[in-house]
């Protein structure tokens, strides 16, 4: 086999994240502001001697194959390349499953910048944007970074600057995983019975004008099905979050600290759970990190 490409796969949370509704198409539109995070998953790609994809996968069961995004991305550069090598790669999944975290997207993005990188080849920006988000709505997000409003799906989106460094505590229940399609089935019930037509401006307040807050639509929804979810928020709360959100459609809650030391004491009260210590990356800090050896 050929000389490997290492990269790094880095979580997100969405700072604020409003779902305005189901379209035609059966698409959600949405607002959000997604913040890259340091939690990271590994993935390392290179040439191979036999024909096709194949896809190892570390410490996760997932599946291996044509369904996993990884082997989706890089079969959608194969073929927009026109490349005819075979290319072999490992995954080390760190990044907790069915959380609201988007490591499966940003696995995704980090195959098609590795494939890239691998072949030394390059795709103009619209077009690989459009392979992206053909792959999920938040891969596009992950091909920049930083902190990214996302509108229409999610998937299209536009660079902000980037906040002060904040210190990220995110708590991964035990035993509890949403998935994001019954996560939008339990909004549409709400939707259909007892939302009122969110307003721009409200955005745009909560998410410039108080950069400190954070705020997520599923909550009401998530919530009401795992009532677990928002004691952990309560908690973190409680233990000296300036704010506390669930992760995209859930099930992890993150809690924004003033700084590491804070956010490890805070942990210990989640003994049951899995805890991690973050830090949001600026859109630089995560270019120079995620091409990281």
């Amino acid at each position: 086999m050929s000389k490997a490409v290492r990269l790094k796969a880095f979580a997100k949370v969405n700072l604020c994240l409003q779902v305005l509704g189901r379209q035609p198409d059966g698409y959600h539109e949405l607002r959000t502001v997604f913040q890259a995070i340091s939690l990271h998953d590994a993935l390392e790609l290179q040439f191979s001697s036999r024909d096709g994809i194949s896809l190892e996968i570390a410490d996760a069961e997932l599946p291996a194959d044509s369904t996993n995004l990884v082997w989706r991305a890089i079969d959608a550069l194969k073929r927009e390349l026109r490349l005819k090598q075979g290319v072999h790669a490992r995954l080390t999944k760190r990044i907790p499953v069915a959380r609201g975290l988007g490591g499966g997207s940003s696995d995704a993005a980090a195959a098609l910048m590795g494939v890239l990188r691998l072949t030394k080849r390059e795709v103009p920006l619209p077009r690989l944007l459009e392979i992206a988000s053909l792959l999920g709505a938040d891969v596009p997000f992950f091909l920049f970074g930083g902190r990214v409003l996302g509108v229409n799906h999610g998937d299209e989106i536009y660079p902000l600057p980037d906040l002060p460094a904040r210190t990220i505590l995110v708590v991964s229940p035990a035993n509890i995983a949403v998935s994001t399609r019954d996560a939008y089935a339990w909004m549409d019930e709400r939707l259909t019975t007892s939302r009122s037509a969110p307003k721009m401006w409200s955005f745009c307040a909560l998410c410039w004008s108080r950069q400190d807050s954070v705020s997520n639509d599923f909550e009401a929804a998530v919530f009401d099905r795992h009532p677990r979810l928002s004691e952990i928020k309560r908690r973190l709360l409680q233990g000296g979050a300036a704010e506390a959100a669930l992760a995209g459609s859930g099930s992890a809650v993150f809690g924004i600290y003033r700084n590491p030391a804070q956010a490890r004491r805070a942990a210990r009260a989640f003994p049951e759970d899995q805890v991690f210590v973050t830090r949001t990356l600026s859109r630089e800090t995560y270019r120079r990190g995620i091409l990281a050896r």
